[in-house]
């Protein structure tokens, strides 16, 4: 049978949402237009509409265990994430790729703690595989904050994996295309930008929600 949870929420979407947005949605079937792809984790604490606060249309979203981006590669025969992005980039033409990391990942603990598999193929052991380049760009692996710095680095990772995508890259150096960085506390609700030129996480909002002074925040490195 089907989870009644979503029949519930179905029934709410076609009373309260849906006809107050019955425009919205004519327009969207027409097709989409996002400005944003955001990566993230496909962790179920972890809601990028919810954190955002966006509606449908508003952005492209690509989730995977612990928010990876693999490097660019023409080998194999599936690429789920690469597929995603090169769709967003290259026939979407966003102007912004968010990669978005969280706190508490479970992939990123998978791969510190060496989990052991849950089946013979080890799906999740082969993907977190991808963490190792991140995991050689943190020192002291046995202090207390490890594995949030390891969250950190996951992300700033990914972002020079974005980087090897040739189209990317294009666009990138072009000026047309943008990569950000940003991690997600789930306790507290708060998110953490990256900066670009120190690698510093720092709170996107001060708690008056105004954007902060720059100051210097936990590194990834």
């Amino acid at each position: 049978m089907f989870p009644e949870k979503l029949t519930q929420g179905y029934r709410s979407f076609l009373e309260g949402r849906l006809p107050s947005e019955v425009q919205r949605y004519a327009a969207l079937a027409q097709g989409q237009n996002p400005e944003i792809l955001l990566i993230g984790c496909c962790d179920s604490r972890v809601s990028p509409e919810v954190i955002f606060d966006t509606g449908p249309g508003e952005l492209f979203i690509v989730r995977n265990v612990a928010n990876i981006v693999p490097p660019y590669e023409e080998g194999g025969e599936y690429h789920g994430t690469s597929a995603a992005i090169e769709f967003a980039v290259q026939a979407l033409e966003v102007k912004h790729i968010v990669v978005l990391g969280h706190a508490s990942c479970g992939g990123i603990k998978a791969y510190a703690t060496g989990a052991a598999p849950l089946s013979n193929s080890n799906f999740i052991g082969k993907w977190v595989s991808l963490v190792a380049p991140a995991a050689e760009r943190v020192a002291d692996r046995d202090g207390p904050d490890y594995l949030t710095r390891l969250e950190y680095a996951m992300v700033a990772q990914s972002l020079d994996n974005l980087m090897t995508f040739p189209f990317v890259r294009d666009r990138v150096t072009g000026g047309r295309l943008a990569l950000h960085g940003a991690h997600f506390g789930i306790a507290r609700g708060e998110l953490l930008l990256r900066d670009p030129n120190t690698g510093a996480f720092n709170p996107a909002t001060d708690r008056d929600g105004r954007a902060p002074t720059p100051a210097s925040g936990m590194r990834c490195l």
